[in-house]
């Protein structure tokens, strides 16, 4: 009797231990635990220890609520101008209601797949080829918001979608190389026509820099020489004036010094001449000595003996041509 009750008393105990073991749950960190009461959804157990009715609740669906990734496979796509590319991808999701998840959709994973599949097909088959090509940002924000906003009932929020690859036929590929080597050829010929065009310009503003330059050179020389001219005519001017006066007054040897200045300067002017082959000059220096005192007196004789006799000022006598010397050597 005694051993009867003992086998009776380890028997509910055991029971009981197994109760309650089956009353705590733990879940791991990531997770979260749907319980069912008699097959009903009841409550969601989030990481660590919960704490069901044994025998009247169970756990239902285990969902790991971190982010995960689907990966797209290959499908061919046929553009808006029919070309056909092939295409894959990669969606990432994370679960934010575990109930509308795990009794929303009876397999969450293919319906999303099939989801983002449909909705690249229809996005892409509604751009041009080279949009398709130059556009992935473009893709990937559209097929974003449409797969979000489709897949919020089912308790997911969708948080990225990238396509991988975009691969084109293989002729297609070839007339897209050489449209791309005719494009670079047409920028580097009009490269290079800008820079010889730029080149004529740059030359050309320097030639002309160079014509004004240079007329501002020839100006200011023309002004330096003009004011070299007005200044040595008024030298001369006041040469002759000087000259006038003194005769006036009967001194004449200014006006015999300006005259064999005038002279000698002609003469030089003659021996320095380019095309002056052979000039005539007096066979002795007495003769310029002689010239000057007929020059003189023919002066004398014009103003008259009153000025030759002016008180103070006795006429310049010029002395008589000295006898003739013997020629210079080498002269004939």
């Amino acid at each position: 009797m005694v051993a009867g009750f003992g086998i009776v008393a380890i028997a509910i105990a055991l029971f009981v231990i197994v109760t309650v073991l089956m009353g705590v749950r733990q879940v791991p960190q990531g997770y979260n635990y749907t319980v069912e009461r008699f097959g009903r959804y009841n409550k969601t157990l989030t990481p660590g220890l919960g704490l069901i009715i044994p025998y009247v609740d169970s756990v239902g669906r285990k969902l790991s609520v971190m982010e995960q990734v689907v990966d797209v496979p290959s499908q061919e796509i046929i553009t808006k101008d029919n070309a056909t590319v092939t295409v894959d991808g990669v969606a990432f999701y994370q679960v934010l209601d575990v109930r509308r998840a795990s009794y929303e959709v009876a397999n969450l994973q293919q319906a999303l797949l099939n989801l983002v599949m449909t909705n690249i097909r229809t996005v892409m088959g509604s751009m041009d080829l080279d949009q398709l090509l130059s556009h992935r940002d473009e893709i990937n924000a559209r097929l974003l918001g449409v797969i979000d906003a489709a897949s919020e009932p089912w308790g997911v929020k969708v948080t990225r979608i990238e396509i991988k690859d975009i691969e084109p036929p293989k002729d297609l590929v070839e007339a897209m190389g050489r449209q791309m080597k005719a494009e670079r050829e047409k920028r580097a010929v009009i490269l290079e026509a800008e820079g010889m065009r730029q080149s004529d310009i740059t030359r050309a503003e320097g030639r002309k820099a160079a014509v004004m330059l240079e007329a501002e050179g020839r100006k200011e020389a023309a002004f330096r020489d003009a004011e070299a001219r007005e200044r040595t005519a008024q030298a001369e001017a006041l040469a002759t004036r000087v000259v006038s006066e003194s005769t006036a007054h009967g001194d004449v040897a200014a006006l015999n010094y300006l005259i064999a200045d005038k002279y000698v300067r002609a003469l030089q002017a003659f021996a320095q001449a380019p095309n002056q082959k052979v000039f005539i000059v007096p066979m002795e220096l007495s003769s310029l000595a002689g010239t000057l005192g007929g020059i003189s007196q023919i002066a004398a004789s014009a103003f008259g003996e009153g000025a030759a006799r002016a008180p103070g000022r006795p006429a310049s006598v010029v002395p008589d041509s000295p006898p003739p010397s013997p020629p210079a050597p080498g002269q004939g």
